[in-house]
């Protein structure tokens, strides 16, 4: 993919610099943020990579670009901006966009990349990954001349199909934790029975060292003759249990390393979607309405602001809840409506006309924006009050009308159900649990139930390609109704287990 982008032009670079200024006015914090002006065709080959201009060659990019392609030619989607976690941070504009737009897209931008660089899920991203992406597509287009392109590309489609089974938190944990998860892979010390002696001097007496020593010796051929789990805790992160255990050849092991380091890259980009829209919406609103909007384009704004926020019935938009969230978290903040005192509060109309002047809901949201992903956002933030306000119901389609219908107004189960959808990214939550099950070196992984059945379509594509990167035969349970269940997919067939 190679394209030639363009320089800002005189209006739209001095627009640039007037943004700049208001956000750091308003106190947001960036990376450099450089701007480059593309037609509707180069934004499209940029979306379809995943805001990076240079991917490795794939199908699934070049199917990306034909629906982006087609959705816009047929009027049915546009993109106004993209915008990617680097230092500096890189975005792109449309240049068919109409001025407002390019003003409402940069003030949109400048929240983004103000949360790129402060949001802790953020702080361990490789900030270099426009190299990174374009070292990738070079290593694979080698293996491609060299391997053939359809067994790469082949190769690339088993790895993209499990390239969910990571671990997202692997990239926080410390020092002291690996020592932690080191020393239990460790031998335990063989366990030996002894008096507890009266008087030091009676000890060897009571606790003779011939006697000692064949205890140490039983016990140890005990363990040497008694199965042990492999790996000894359960592992999240499948791809990196397979780099360092499996059977791939050098180039396998390479680009299966890339896709690791690609998913590793995306993730917080997954667990903060509601947190960073919301984050760049309510500062795009910010900026424009009170630092840069004629009068004669408020209306226009208006338009496109509310075209950005509109939410269907049983719907969640991330731009419309994370900016509502994040204001009615100032306001609280602002007013005082947090603490023991307004907690214990029991008259609602002084709860409701609550206002204690504190003026502390701009340094409160900062604070947020920098600690919390989307699911400690929601439950921490998420309120009854807020609930009401926003009319957020659970929803359920009626079977005689055909339509979606309100099931249920309490709070409580509308946040569960946000919460649901959130976890590990709507994702099941899969673990390798035994690498040596049977005691024939396949392996054995186990779905934590979270209130999500497993797809069988989507468990029998992934154990198929997860056996290829294995080379033996993969299983995993489940529970279906509460009762326990076991597929495997071995020799090319995938079925239940007794």
């Amino acid at each position: 993919m190679s394209m030639q982008s363009h320089a800002l032009p005189p209006e739209l670079a001095a627009l640039h610099a007037r943004t700049k200024a208001a956000a750091d006015k308003f106190g947001l914090d960036t990376f450099e943020v450089i701007f480059e002006m593309l037609d509707y065709d180069q934004i499209n080959q940029v979306a379809a990579g995943g805001g990076f201009p240079k991917r490795y060659p794939h199908w699934r990019f070049g199917m990306s670009y034909d629906q982006l392609s087609k959705g816009y030619e047929w009027g049915m989607q546009k993109i106004y901006e993209m915008v990617i976690n680097t230092d500096p941070c890189y975005a792109y504009l449309l240049n068919s966009n109409a001025y407002i737009d390019q003003k409402l897209v940069m003030a949109h931008v400048y929240g983004h990349c103000d949360f790129f660089k402060n949001n802790y899920w953020f702080s361990k991203t490789n900030r270099k990954m426009l190299d990174g992406m374009a070292n990738h597509a070079s290593r694979v287009r080698r293996y491609m001349d060299r391997f053939g392109e359809e067994e790469v590309e082949a190769f690339i489609d088993r790895c993209l199909s499990v390239e969910d089974l990571i671990d997202p938190y692997l990239p926080f944990q410390t020092q002291a934790d690996r020592k932690e998860e080191a020393s239990r892979e460790e031998a335990p010390e063989d366990p030996v029975s002894k008096f507890a002696a009266p008087r030091s001097y009676l000890d060897p007496f009571m606790n003779p060292k011939a006697v000692l020593e064949q205890e140490k010796k039983d016990a140890a051929e005990k363990r040497k003759n008694t199965k042990e789990q492999f790996p000894a805790e359960p592992q999240r992160d499948v791809l990196k249990f397979i780099l360092e255990h499996g059977s791939l050849a050098d180039w396998q092991a390479d680009i299966l390393s890339m896709v690791r380091e690609e998913s590793y890259y995306f993730v917080p980009q997954r667990m903060t979607k509601i947190m960073n829209e919301g984050w760049a919406s309510y500062w795009h609103s910010k900026i424009l309405t009170e630092a840069m909007l004629e009068p004669s384009e408020f209306i226009d704004f208006a338009d496109r602001h509310a075209g950005v926020m509109a939410t269907q019935p049983g719907g969640m938009n991330p731009y419309k809840l994370g900016i509502e969230m994040f204001r009615h978290i100032e306001e609280r903040w602002n007013k005082g409506k947090f603490g023991k005192e307004y907690e214990t509060c029991d008259d609602m109309v002084q709860k409701k006309h609550w206002d204690k002047k504190l003026n502390q809901g701009r340094e409160k949201i900062f604070q947020v924006r920098k600690a919390h992903n989307d699911i400690t956002f929601l439950d921490e933030f998420f309120t009854e009050e807020f609930c009401e306000e926003q009319k957020l119901y659970t929803y359920e389609m009626n079977p005689r009308t055909k339509r979606y219908e309100i099931k249920n107004r309490d709070w409580r189960q509308v946040k569960e159900k946000m919460l649901s959808m959130l976890t590990n990214g709507g994702q099941p939550l899969i673990k390798l649990i035994d690498a040596n099950y049977k005691n024939r070196a396949e392996l054995l992984l186990r779905h934590e139930h979270q209130g999500q059945d497993l797809d069988l379509n989507y468990a029998r594509a992934t154990l198929s390609n997860l056996s290829a990167l294995w080379k033996r035969a993969v299983h995993i349970e489940t529970q279906v109704e509460g009762v326990r269940k076991c597929w495997g997919f071995a020799n090319g067939e995938f079925s239940e287990e007794k």
